[in-house]
């Protein structure tokens, strides 16, 4: 364990996942080195920012339900991506791609006065198993006033990279049927629960039932609005034009693994991602960096 002024970070065992806890004045913070997935955030006094599942198992070579799994290179159904990303792998294709399983290398750990940055990396100078590109990933995972991660992902192969990738974030809420997620007024968003049809956002969005949609052409700000705990968690991107915006609601949520059949009620995913029309073409030698920002603001605060 090392300690910076009042920072504590140390590196912890959670059943078969090595993890890192980062404790700072202000916040803690927990990151599995499986995936580089941040498992749950919350401010000292406050309700958790990140959601994880209360029913999560840390088990090797599995996904863990909760945190900001990062799904690369592909997001979801491998098959519901665009051709260029369907065309770089061979063979089996499993749902959310391939590095959320995978062993990343701690880096470093940047200690300062205001902030502690975790930095994961994921070198694949031969691709991985089904998908022969060489790549190299880094995730920056930075702890100050709010929650900010950084994915790079650099081309070392000699021909263009085409990739869809997500911060698959499932945040704590107070209770679903109170909140509403605002900023997506005008954008795009396939209904996948209506055969994939293209539909356009009216206004703020509600929840009352199973969300499950790909919103297109976002700006680079969405606010969560929480009446239940009186404040707004905002989501500050860039790199990314899309999201998706996830809630199973109740007949699904009893068929999901790691999922108590109430938990539906406290959480939703908005997953900044580069997918469909969004997903990046990387020249060979080039790079690409998608960025979310998190913070949570109380009602009463003068915007």
């Amino acid at each position: 364990m090392s300690s910076f002024t009042s920072h504590q970070v140390e590196r912890i065992q959670l059943q078969e996942l090595a993890c890192w806890r980062v404790c700072t004045p202000h916040a803690e913070l927990l990151v599995a080195e499986q995936g580089a997935q941040v498992l749950s955030y919350r401010r000292h006094g406050e309700p958790p920012l990140i959601w994880l599942s209360d029913q999560a198992g840390y088990r090797q070579g599995q996904g863990v339900r909760g945190g900001v799994p990062v799904c690369w290179p592909w997001f979801g159904d491998l098959l519901r991506n665009p051709p260029a990303v369907q065309a770089m792998a061979q063979g089996e294709a499993p749902f959310h791609g391939l590095a959320r399983t995978r062993a990343w290398q701690m880096l470093e750990v940047r200690e300062e006065h205001d902030r502690v940055t975790l930095s994961f990396a994921l070198d694949l100078p031969a691709g991985l198993p089904g998908w022969p590109h060489a790549a190299s990933l880094r995730l920056d995972i930075q702890l100050d006033d709010g929650l900010e991660l950084r994915l790079r992902t650099r081309n070392l192969g000699t021909s263009a990279l085409a990739i869809s990738q997500a911060l698959h974030s499932y945040f704590a809420v107070s209770d679903i049927r109170q909140v509403r997620l605002c900023g997506l007024d005008g954008c795009r968003y396939i209904e996948t629960l209506e055969d994939w049809g293209s539909r356009v956002q009216s206004g703020d969005l509600p929840f009352i039932g199973e969300t499950d949609r790909i919103y297109q052409g976002l700006p680079s700000r969405l606010e969560l609005q929480d009446d239940g705990w009186q404040r707004r968690l905002i989501l500050q991107t860039s790199g990314s034009s899309s999201a998706i915006v996830w809630n199973p609601w109740i007949e699904k949520s009893t068929r999901l693994s790691q999922f108590a059949a109430d938990a539906w009620q406290g959480m939703l995913c908005i997953e900044t991602a580069n997918v469909l029309d969004d997903h990046v073409l990387i020249a060979s030698g080039g790079e690409h960096e998608m960025v979310l920002r998190v913070w949570s603001e109380p009602f009463n605060r003068e915007l």
